[in-house]
């Protein structure tokens, strides 16, 4: 079904592997039409509570967009495939499962904004991320300048977006972008660790709770606490919510169902 990806289910994870190593897994128009597709499928299937996503070999999650492509760009193009990969990569932001990015190296220009739009990331010691379009006479088109500011900070996302440098793991982490690194062949354990532990919790929780704060970036204090405030209210009106509560009093293992 996918040329350029790999979709592998085991239930309650999903795996998403970008499947183009011969280019470094580079973000082509063909690709994002597949992660398109693959979004909405693993989105459909109510037994996936976390998503994973990597890149195939050891080298690159996303080494950036096809630098061919790019090339052909005229202002028609670059407007209608910019809007397009926005538009699939905010499905994946606003995905309601949590999504967790291992990045397996290098995660530059479209890889840098596939990264930020997961909901945690974890890299591997040999990570190097970066926006480097400037040094193409461009700047990013998929989201970077505005996904990294609210992640990094205003000062720090600048620097990268201006300079086009590269950063290692060890200082992605530093400045926020990261949640952990861990060496390379600890990447995958340590990812699904997480996403164990995610998966071991209430699913309507979860999608609120990032629906919240994903919010949190894009209005007012007051109105996002009100925002909250509404999605706090309908947890309490889950099932999930009276087994919780329950569990909790009678000390045992709750058994959370998502409804």
């Amino acid at each position: 079904m996918y040329q350029f990806l790999k979709l592998e289910k085991e239930p309650p994870l999903a795996y998403i592997t970008i499947n183009r190593p011969e280019v470094m897994n580079a973000l082509s128009n063909a690709l994002t039409e597949e992660l398109g597709q693959a979004f909405d499928e693993v989105e459909k299937d109510e037994e996936i509570r976390v998503l994973i996503i990597t890149g195939a070999g050891e080298k690159a999650f996303m080494a950036g967009a096809d630098i061919k492509e790019v090339q052909e760009r005229d202002f028609v193009l670059g407007r209608k495939q910019t809007r397009r990969r926005q538009e699939v990569l905010n499905k994946l932001a606003e995905m309601p499962i949590p999504v967790i990015a291992a990045v397996n190296g290098f995660a530059l220009g479209a890889g840098l904004e596939m990264a930020i739009a997961c909901t945690l990331r974890i890299a591997s010691t040999n990570a190097k991320m970066g926006s480097p379009e400037v040094n193409l006479g461009i700047i990013p088109g998929d989201g970077a300048t505005q996904r990294l500011p609210r992640l990094v900070g205003f000062g720090r996302a600048m620097e990268l977006v201006l300079t086009g440098g590269m950063i290692d793991a060890e200082e992605a982490y530093r400045i926020g972008l990261v949640n952990k690194v861990v060496p390379l062949e600890n990447l995958m354990d340590e990812v699904k660790k997480l996403a164990n532990l995610l998966a071991s919790k209430p699913p309507l929780a979860l999608q609120y709770a990032k629906e919240a704060v994903n919010r949190s970036m894009e209005v007012g204090l007051y109105e996002g606490m009100a925002h909250e405030s509404y999605l706090h209210a309908l947890a309490c009106a889950s099932e999930d919510k009276k087994e919780g509560v329950a569990a909790f009093l009678e000390k045992r293992k709750a058994q959370f169902k998502g409804k």
